[in-house]
């Protein structure tokens, strides 16, 4: 039993400083981004950039919308449980 609440403590730990991680990792991707959008028009990035490079962009873009959209999700949940 002592093992399990062990595990479990080292588990949590690492998911917060995964998250932590996580956060400051994105707060970067968002500031790329957002030099992006102020020096060039999507015009632009779409006439001069490199077709593959904004594809793999937008892949990536994509799949952390959809996996944030169910974290959101969850806490929405969560929360009319808690009301």
């Amino acid at each position: 039993m002592f093992s399990d609440a062990v595990e479990r403590q080292a588990h949590l730990s690492r998911l917060i400083a995964d998250l932590r991680t996580a956060k400051v990792e994105l707060l970067s991707a968002q500031c790329a981004a957002d030099r992006l959008r102020l020096r060039y028009s999507p015009k632009e990035i779409v006439s001069f950039g490199e077709r593959q490079t904004l594809e793999r962009a937008l892949a990536s873009v994509h799949a952390l919308s959809r996996y944030f959209a169910q974290i959101e999700a969850q806490l929405r949940q969560d929360e009319e449980r808690n009301r």
